[in-house]
């Protein structure tokens, strides 16, 4: 898409934030690559998707801070990492802003999102995200990057953009190695 367009999944239901930077879509490619970074630890992998998601963000003058989607405390404990704090190391490197792994909290434990569809993600999401009250009040007037690893019905990413408008930040922009879109999905098989 264009620079300005807007996809038809926001124009039926405008959303909260104010833009997404996804390196590729999701399909059998990005999936696997995902997969090994996320489950397979292959941690090397976060230079490379995040160039990718570097070369599809906007211009972005003026500070930024680079904010990761949040673990719960067990499932950062047994991962081991948070791949989207990963994310947001190299896109810090490469000038995207500063990096603040702490803005957002994942207050209760939610299990896995894979297989749910958009409204039971929602409702499992209800009430997970939050600020960290050390940020309520330095968020006010922020431009924030919310990085995440993939994109898929928004709810993650509707959840934590909620909480940081919530609490006063101007702008959010969602940055992604790799979306979903259902209209892009090959539905052959």
């Amino acid at each position: 898409m264009g620079e300005g367009a807007i996809c038809a999944p926001c124009l039926a239901s405008p959303p909260r934030h104010d833009g997404i930077a996804a390196g590729t879509l999701y399909n059998d490619a990005s999936r696997r690559l995902v997969l090994a970074f996320k489950y397979g630890r292959r941690i090397a992998l976060a230079p490379m998707l995040a160039r990718l998601i570097t070369a599809r963000l906007p211009g972005m003058d003026g500070d930024w801070l680079i904010v990761p989607v949040p673990l719960h405390r067990m499932r950062l404990w047994q991962r081991g990492f948070n791949q989207a704090a990963l994310l947001g190391r190299e896109l810090e490197k490469g000038g995207g802003g500063r990096l603040q792994v702490d803005v957002l909290r994942r207050r209760k434990r939610t299990p896995p999102l894979g297989g749910l569809g958009r409204k039971a993600r929602a409702r499992v999401l209800q009430g997970a995200i939050e600020v960290n009250p050390a940020w309520r009040t330095r968020l006010k007037g922020s431009k924030v990057l919310l990085v995440d690893d993939v994109l898929t019905s928004g709810a993650t990413s509707e959840a934590c953009v909620s909480a940081l408008k919530r609490a006063g930040a101007e702008r959010v922009v969602i940055a992604c190695f790799a979306r979903v879109l259902d209209e892009a999905l090959d539905t052959t098989h």
